[in-house]
């Protein structure tokens, strides 16, 4: 696979843009805080991992099919649900109503606050 069939074969998994900057084939058009870069250096093919500015090399390739390979495996890689958790999120949305009251009065009854415990900053 080279960076073109890899940028179309993220794209039909449905991986989204803003996550993989690939130069010369695929940009990032909204700048996260964190995403990767795909970009030949020399006779190598490092995969990067770009934060807040900084990028740091987490993997160097011979080839760029091998590079290409570890991306798409990256960002494809989707851990599997949590057992009992769709029950749980279930649970959560049918509780919404009491989570939001219960932290209400969390709030109301917090002594840290700097208002005094009036509810008006």
């Amino acid at each position: 696979m080279n960076r073109t069939e890899l940028t179309e074969r993220l794209r039909r998994e449905e991986v989204p843009d803003a996550l993989y900057e690939i130069p010369g084939v695929h940009g990032v058009p909204v700048q996260l805080d964190a995403y990767y870069v795909l970009r030949p250096e020399g006779d190598t093919w490092p995969v990067l991992l770009r934060q807040r500015g900084q990028e740091e090399v987490i993997a160097r390739f011979a080839t760029e099919a091998e590079a290409c390979d570890y991306l798409y495996d990256t960002l494809t890689d989707v851990p599997p649900p949590v057992p009992g958790g769709a029950a749980r999120i279930e649970r959560l949305l049918a509780d919404a109503d009491e989570i939001q009251r219960q932290a209400e009065e969390d709030f109301e009854r917090a002594p840290d606050r700097e208002d005094g415990g009036t509810g008006s900053i």
